[in-house]
């Protein structure tokens, strides 16, 4: 799919509403997980290709959203890398926090559509990059890292950047509700949020979602 077509797509299949839990974020949201991810896949003509984890708010990202808007000091006047952006939800959290500048890394090109929807419809700039996991944080002041945390290798490159990051002064905030690949030796709580979830995705209709940041 060209720009256009992923722009229709997202616009088509994931109606825009408010991400429960979080009434002053808006984002494009699927309704049946399974059911986009067969669309996705028909319209590329591919099988494939990863979940789409851009159309919902997971509750990693939902928790740190909400840390951050909770905390508006963490982010405000400085630069934000968000690592594993998705839908771009703790991104745009960031900015409408008072961050100078957000940068939200990924991948998945229908989630970089999603991002700059997102953005847009929430009225806040947020600049989109590739991967940068074997980087130091791209400059920023404080590195961000929702749900990113299910998969051996991606959590292995992330904890790395996040070290790579407060080596050079960034601080650095994760969150999670448990995943199998989380580093919890190499990290410490901050607090804790009781998240609304899909109960499709996530068996439960709440989660524990855990902010963390490096020992």
């Amino acid at each position: 799919m060209d720009a256009g077509a992923r722009a229709a797509f997202v616009t088509a299949r994931c109606p825009l509403r408010p991400v429960p839990g979080l009434p002053r974020i808006s984002l494009h949201l699927a309704d049946d997980a399974f059911g986009l991810w067969e669309a996705t896949e028909a319209e590329a003509g591919q099988a494939d290709l990863p979940p789409p984890y851009w159309a919902f708010g997971w509750p990693g990202g939902v928790a740190l959203a909400r840390y951050l808007l909770d905390h508006h000091g963490l982010v405000a006047g400085r630069a934000v890398l968000d690592l594993g952006s998705g839908s771009g939800l703790t991104a745009i959290a960031a900015a409408q926090a008072g961050a100078a500048a957000v940068l939200a890394s990924e991948i998945d090109p229908l989630a970089v559509t999603a991002i700059g929807l997102n953005a847009q419809a929430n009225g806040v700039s947020v600049t989109v990059t590739g991967d940068v996991l074997d980087g130091t944080g791209e400059g920023a002041d404080v590195v961000i890292a929702g749900d990113v945390w299910y998969a051996s290798n991606l959590a292995e490159r992330a904890l790395g950047l996040l070290e790579r990051a407060r080596a050079r002064g960034a601080e650095v905030l994760a969150a999670d509700v448990g995943r199998r690949f989380l580093p919890r030796a190499s990290m410490r709580g901050l607090a804790s949020y009781e998240v609304p979830v899909s109960a499709e995705l996530e068996g439960a209709a709440v989660r524990r979602a855990e902010i963390l940041t490096l020992r």
